[in-house]
């Protein structure tokens, strides 16, 4: 750590303003170029994986900006239901355009009937395949699927034959950590959270409203 005395190391940029006015000139022009090739538009398959915060997350913020532009959006939540999610009351606003389903029960470490909880998954499933199919709907949200895939609730072949469905420009997202590597395949985007210092494990701290729920 450096005392109040020591001087401020030395950040004399390596390009002058014009060599750094011309380079970005350069990336400019490059980088229109690159749009301009990019005409093509499609409805995409999109998963968000892994042990890290936020997939979930990041998803509400894709169906914050398509309920902006006016469009229709659907969520389910497989595991998630037991509680009433702060998401669902913060999307009323959007309620003519928003269609929010909760059906799980739960966690499963708190649920303790596989069989009660495979059954929810699969209705779960086919209420998602209502919105899915609908071509009025441009982003379904499916969030935690993932998970009911990991245990077994859902099949992969099911979740894909499903996904074959979906009108040509409508987007699907599923979150949920240990997504199957052929559903990783078939997607058009896939992100995975890196989980790499989380409060709970290193400091104890309980789940807060706000943060993670």
């Amino acid at each position: 750590m450096t005392s109040p005395s020591t001087p401020p190391p030395d950040r004399t940029p390596s390009l002058t303003a014009e060599q750094h006015r011309q380079k970005m000139e350069r990336r400019k022009i490059v980088q229109d170029q690159r749009l301009a090739d990019m005409t093509e538009a499609k409805g995409l398959i999109i998963v968000n994986t892994g042990n890290g915060k936020g997939k979930t997350t990041a998803a509400l913020g894709m169906v914050l900006r398509s309920l902006g532009h006016g469009y229709n959006v659907a969520i389910v939540q497989f595991i998630k239901g037991a509680w009433e999610p702060a998401e669902k009351a913060a999307f009323s606003h959007w309620s003519e355009q928003l269609e929010f389903h909760a059906m799980g029960e739960g966690f499963t470490w708190e649920t303790q009937d596989r069989d009660r909880d495979t059954q929810k998954a699969q209705e779960a499933w086919e209420k998602a395949l209502t919105f899915i199919q609908n071509p009025d709907f441009k982003l379904v949200l499916l969030d935690e699927v993932n998970i009911a895939l990991k245990l077994g609730y859902l099949t992969t072949e099911q979740v894909l034959a499903g996904l074959e469905q979906k009108p040509a420009d409508s987007h699907v997202i599923l979150t949920g950590r240990g997504a199957p590597k052929e559903l990783c395949d078939r997607a058009d985007l896939v992100t995975e959270m890196t989980l790499v210092k989380h409060p709970f494990r290193e400091q104890g701290v309980k789940a807060q409203a706000g943060i993670e729920f």
